[in-house]
């Protein structure tokens, strides 16, 4: 399965030297790491309070924007962290 995500890009640098130094792919270190992760922590089950999200009214979706379109809504956050 493909995912997009977004790192920093110190931090994913160091992943492929990673990767590369054990002849692996990058591909392998990020799911090793990310199972690591995971055998260390509670599952859901474990939590125990109900967590509120704030929600708000407004207008809907804006024009133009897809949320079925991850990657459009990537270039439509960069555009609009972009320095004017």
């Amino acid at each position: 399965m493909r995912t997009t995500v977004r790192m920093n890009p110190v931090l994913l640098r160091r992943f492929k030297e990673y990767a590369a130094l054990q002849g692996t792919t990058l591909t392998r270190v990020l799911e090793d790491a990310a199972r690591q992760l995971l055998a260390g922590r509670p599952g859901p089950a474990a939590v125990k309070e109900r967590i509120r999200l704030p929600t708000y009214t407004g207008q809907g979706l804006h024009p133009g924007v897809d949320l079925d379109d991850s990657a459009s809504l990537l270039d439509l956050m960069d555009r609009r962290d972009a320095p004017d």
